[in-house]
């Protein structure tokens, strides 16, 4: 006979993946002629559920090296920049959402998209990719066969080679003559 028994277990109850992009200018003290390099660093993140929303925030240090004065000299930039970003995971119907847990990575690290300067400006474009899941508890049914025996017979290797040894007939061919 067969039934069926209920597990309560952690699991996923909703993710999603959001591509954020943000634009950024900083000032610099002397007019930039070219932008040599710009790197993203030291990325933090966390997220918050704040009623049915998901509240992701976070910060990363933009570093700009930049060429001025007819390319002859060379300065970085240093930044930070915080963020607030506001998501929505869409929730299955039925499911207590309110004790849930929330897993933010990053899918795609924050980098430096595009830049352009603008006399004593420099504008540029951070891309980044997180994934966001929802982790509750949830039932699972399985189904149950109680009937079945799902233990194995242990064979001794002993025995069996012993059994073997006994069971052979060393005589076999003086038998057939």
């Amino acid at each position: 006979m067969s039934s069926y028994k209920e597990i309560v277990t952690k699991a996923v109850l909703g993710k999603g993946k959001k591509v954020f992009t943000h634009n950024h200018f900083v000032n610099v003290s002397n007019a930039a002629t070219n932008v040599l390099g710009c790197w993203v660093i030291n990325h933090n993140f966390r997220g918050n559920k704040d009623g049915d929303l998901i509240t992701v925030t976070g910060s990363y240090d933009i570093n700009i090296w930049y060429s001025y004065d007819n390319d002859t000299k060379t300065d970085v930039v240093k930044e930070t920049f915080n963020y607030k970003e506001t998501v929505n995971i869409r929730e299955k119907d039925g499911v207590d959402y309110s004790e849930a847990s929330i897993i933010v990575r990053s899918l795609k690290d924050p980098s430096c998209k595009e830049v352009h300067i603008e006399g004593n400006k420099i504008n540029y474009k951070v891309e980044e990719e997180l994934g966001i899941e929802l982790i509750g508890d949830t039932k699972v049914k399985i189904l149950v066969d109680e009937n079945m025996d799902d233990w194995e017979e242990i064979v001794d290797e002993r025995d069996a080679m012993k059994e073997i040894d006994e069971s052979v007939n060393e005589n076999y061919l003086e038998k057939k003559k």
